[in-house]
């Protein structure tokens, strides 16, 4: 959140704390210690907005790091499912599908990081 010596203050990044894992506003509001209304007014500004925003998406990343962390372990499962011979055949589809899909969209994302890659460079050497 914002650094010290700011003019944020400390019931505000307490009530960004609160609007993360509370599940109202007028929760958030009351685990901050300020009223509803206040919070309300707070989220109109500017400054708020972007802090709020900023710690939802910190918060949002950790969340993406845990299951990039499980991705392995999610793989491993998939291909176990699609080839044993137990498993029903529908199930097997589904679990091949996941895999085709899931590669080919892999194969179209790197694509795309590098045409952007060639695009910042590009764009970089136009500026000298």
């Amino acid at each position: 959140m914002v650094g010290h010596g700011t003019k944020f203050g400390r019931k505000k990044e307490q009530a960004i704390a609160a609007l993360l894992v509370h599940r109202s506003i007028e929760e958030a509001a009351r685990a901050a210690g300020i009223g509803a209304n206040t919070l309300l007014r707070w989220m109109k500004e500017p400054e708020f907005d972007e802090a709020y925003r900023r710690a939802r998406r910190d918060a949002f990343g950790q969340g993406t790091a845990r299951l990039q962390q499980a991705a392995g372990a999610a793989v491993s499962s998939v291909l176990k499912i699609m080839v044993d011979q137990h498993t029903p055949a529908s199930t097997k589809l589904r679990a091949a599908d996941l895999v085709l899909s899931h590669g080919a969209k892999a194969i179209e994302i790197e694509d795309i990081e590098a045409r952007v890659g060639e695009l910042e460079r590009a764009a970089e050497l136009s500026k000298r």
